[in-house]
């Protein structure tokens, strides 16, 4: 009975070391795991907090990337509207400078033509000096050939409207000037001091008709009449371009030079 108990001694406190040493060694399990558990949620939670910071740097990226997305259509937008400025600009300058090369044209063609005008009116300048004699009254104005002449000298006096043949003589000089320069027409024009323009008018209409009978001038080439001679009197003998004929070449210069 005795060896009994003390087996059952033996037994119950190997039972009880056992136990004990396991229950330690689960306490000391439960405390790695408490360890490793609030390892885990300090990681967890530093793995949460470094997440949310990335989602914030990744909304901020997210929104740099919109505006700058925005930017660059505003700013292919405004590049598109430049291109299109820029060329309507260029069609205007272009357009302009057509138009400006047109009216340089049209402006040289017109001095062409005045300067090709001078420069008959030169040459019936000198036919006419060579013709009537250095002593004639002969200017230039407007590039018009002006030839004076008394009353007395082709009518007799200033009240007569019958050419004498002194006068007659000198006309036919006109007519050579004519008929050395076709393209001259000759505007006759009787000068009045009194304000009397009849008498003028027929005195100039008499030298006309002699032109258009005696030297076979054509009537288009001549014009007559008589007009005030600001305190002057005498006969007025204008050679100059067919004003006419000189519009149509500048016209036709002009048109010819867009």
């Amino acid at each position: 009975m005795m060896r009994l108990l003390l087996t059952l001694l033996v037994v119950f406190s190997t039972v009880s070391i056992v136990t004990a040493q396991r229950k330690s060694e689960l306490i000391a399990e439960i405390d790695n795991l408490k360890s490793e558990l609030d390892s885990v949620k300090n990681e967890l939670f530093t793995a949460k907090k470094i997440e949310k910071a990335s989602v914030v740097k990744a909304e901020a990226l997210e929104t740099q990337v919109n505006e700058l997305q925005d930017a660059n259509a505003t700013l292919l937008t405004n590049l598109n509207n430049f291109a299109k400025v820029s060329n309507k600009n260029s069609d205007i300058a272009n357009s302009a400078m057509a138009s400006l090369q047109a009216k340089e044209g049209q402006l040289k063609a017109m001095k062409d033509a005045i300067a090709k005008n001078d420069s008959t009116a030169i040459v019936v300048l000198t036919n006419a000096k060579q013709t009537l004699g250095e002593n004639a009254k002969i200017a230039v104005s407007n590039g018009a050939v002006i030839i004076s002449s008394g009353l007395s000298s082709l009518f007799g006096s200033d009240t007569e409207s019958t050419l004498t043949d002194e006068g007659k003589a000198w006309i036919e000089k006109i007519a050579a000037i004519l008929n050395v320069n076709p393209d001259i027409n000759l505007t006759i024009e009787g000068l009045s001091m009194t304000g009397d323009l009849d008498l003028p008018g027929k005195q100039a209409s008499t030298i006309a008709s002699l032109l258009q009978k005696d030297f076979t001038i054509a009537p288009e080439r001549l014009t007559s009449l008589g007009r005030d001679g600001n305190l002057k009197e005498g006969i007025s003998f204008k050679l100059h371009p067919s004003y006419y004929t000189f519009y149509l070449m500048v016209k036709e210069k002009m048109k010819n030079s867009k």
